[in-house]
């Protein structure tokens, strides 16, 4: 059996590499619904979230997008190795 061909997507004007299986398996158990993150920046013109933007991770796609429900209402997605964010420690 060859090695599979390395498949890609488009983030506006950007040539993405899709993320393996194994990779976006791996993002989901970093990012599980309920997870709390901060953005740090994003490569979006027309998003209104801003570094310091708090949200809550619901869900990772098939493509390793990280799709959050923002505190301001927004619900846009974080492209690992594109926006740069980090976790945040919920209090217990």
């Amino acid at each position: 059996m060859g090695k599979a061909e390395t498949q890609y997507f488009m983030k506006g004007e950007r040539k993405m590499r899709m993320p393996t299986q194994k990779e976006v398996s791996r993002i989901r158990s970093q990012y599980p619904a309920g997870t709390r993150v901060e953005l740090i920046s994003m490569d979006d013109p027309f998003s209104k979230l801003y570094s310091g933007s708090l949200g809550t991770a619901e869900y990772v796609d098939d493509i390793g997008q990280i799709h959050v429900r923002w505190d301001c209402g927004s619900s846009l997605a974080l492209i690992p190795g594109v926006d740069s964010f980090r976790k945040v420690a919920t209090k217990e």
